[in-house]
């Protein structure tokens, strides 16, 4: 019987999370970013972000968490990565006051494929949640490409909404659409 956890992420993970992140973006987003721009991302600089982001992180609230996935071995199968909204979570010409203090935003979210409709990702958003309320976060936010409908799927299942922002991201000449999702922080975890 195969069981699945959430952790906080540990500086040894940087490397999996990099090659998770790889995996994911050129089987999830093959179709919405240039094939070329895919091809060419570098896994051991994506390791370099995430051991920074893992061991000197701007502040408390931010965080990295993994899912594991534990059968016979462990494997790390999906994470997600979250602070404080800042200029990155604006919207194009949104004033800088838009996301007032205690909005969170989550920069990353993914469970690779192979991994996927196993529970991984809402344990991933539910460990999330939990931290935000710790945190005093109120609301979050996340940018979603326009055309991944399994991210905003998943979202709007758990009671995330577009807010009616959107933005266009240029990856190597190729404006790709996304919009912004925000969910409240219930106060207290609900009952299970």
């Amino acid at each position: 019987m195969a069981l699945g956890y959430v952790r906080p992420a540990r500086p040894e993970d940087a490397g999996e999370i990099a090659r998770l992140q790889l995996a994911t973006w050129r089987a999830a987003y093959r179709r919405i970013l240039p094939r070329h721009v895919l091809d060419n991302l570098d896994e051991a600089y994506l390791a370099r972000r995430w051991s920074a982001a893992v061991q000197e992180p701007p502040s408390g609230a931010h965080r990295v968490l993994v899912a594991v996935e534990q059968a016979e071995q462990s494997y790390l199968v999906g994470f997600v990565a979250s602070g404080p909204a800042d200029a990155e979570a604006l919207a194009p010409g949104e004033p800088a006051d838009a996301l007032a203090d205690g909005v969170a935003a989550v920069t990353d979210l993914l469970v690779e494929p192979r991994w996927g409709r196993r529970g991984h990702g809402s344990r991933l958003l539910a460990a999330m949640v939990d931290h935000w309320r710790e945190d005093g976060f109120t609301r979050a936010v996340a940018w979603t490409f326009d055309a991944d409908a399994a991210t905003r799927k998943f979202l709007t299942s758990t009671g995330w909404e577009p807010d009616g922002a959107g933005r266009a991201l240029d990856v190597d000449d190729m404006l790709v659409p996304q919009v912004r999702l925000h969910v409240g922080v219930p106060a207290e975890r609900a009952a299970s």
